[in-house]
């Protein structure tokens, strides 16, 4: 396990660099491979030294190496992020018992982190990231359910994906201002990951995420950094909730159960 643990961080540091890339280029509708990373004031190349994660920007004080352009604190802080949230779904995916599906949950994690910053950077959840992202879970999470040798999680799955895109989009319907057709297409992504775990990891990530948002929204009003009628993103509290979900679905719903009985 350290071993794997190691790797899944070093893999995290590596994705997260891409998913910079990611962040800055798909909104604004850029090839991923060309150009090459470069300064966008100067244009310089980046050199492959000044190209490890959170590493480079230490070293370089946060400063283009040709001509001292201050580099946004975000990539070293996605890199992180991206890194400390592999190293804890691989935690908690060995702890499941649900190894088979590690694959599945990274990808989900990347998506995340690429979605929650964008979403806060532009208000928008591009389809170029969502629609691949169903081709791509499905995939990983059909090998898994092959690997463990049964078909039920997979059905929760399809279940999941079905019922959050209902879910969402009857939102819309009865409030179009509320939600957007972006945080829809989220919603079947992210109902397809936690319907594989479990019925009650989607009904906590749902819930969560309104938890979430709605606390926010608050801190926001009270703070007067915000009004009633100001546009939030919602993308980043759904991913946030769909991470609550994954991590403490089990005792969330265990908490509550006893609290029940002793009623």
């Amino acid at each position: 396990m350290p071993v794997l643990i190691a790797v899944v961080a070093l893999l995290g540091l590596a994705v997260g660099s891409f998913l910079n890339v990611v962040i800055a280029r798909v909104p604004a509708g850029e090839s991923l491979v060309r150009p090459g990373s470069h300064c966008p004031r100067c244009q310089a190349t980046i050199r492959a030294r000044h190209n490890v994660p959170v590493v480079s920007w230490l070293v370089l004080h946060g400063r283009c190496a040709d001509c001292a352009e201050p580099i946004s604190v975000r990539y070293p802080m996605v890199e992180l992020v991206t890194a400390l949230l592999f190293v804890a779904t691989t935690l908690n995916v060995a702890k499941l018992h649900l190894l088979p599906a590690l694959p599945a949950y990274l990808f989900f994690v990347a998506v995340g982190v690429a979605l929650t910053a964008i979403d806060l950077s532009v208000m928008r959840l591009p389809n170029a990231i969502v629609y691949p992202s169903y081709v791509v879970l499905a995939l990983l999470l059909t090998g898994a359910s092959l690997v463990e040798g049964s078909v039920q999680p997979l059905a929760r799955a399809a279940v999941g994906c079905v019922g959050m895109l209902a879910f969402f989009f009857a939102l819309v319907l009865a409030n179009p201002k509320g939600l957007g057709l972006g945080d829809v297409k989220l919603a079947g992504v992210i109902g397809a990951a936690l319907g594989f775990l479990s019925y009650p990891a989607l009904v906590v990530g749902a819930f969560a995420a309104f938890v979430l948002g709605g606390l926010v929204g608050g801190v926001l009003l009270v703070s007067r950094r915000a009004t009633g009628k100001t546009m939030l993103p919602f993308g980043p509290a759904m991913v946030a909730g769909a991470l609550v979900a994954i991590f403490a679905s089990a005792p969330l719903v265990d908490a509550y159960t006893t609290l029940v009985h002793r009623a």
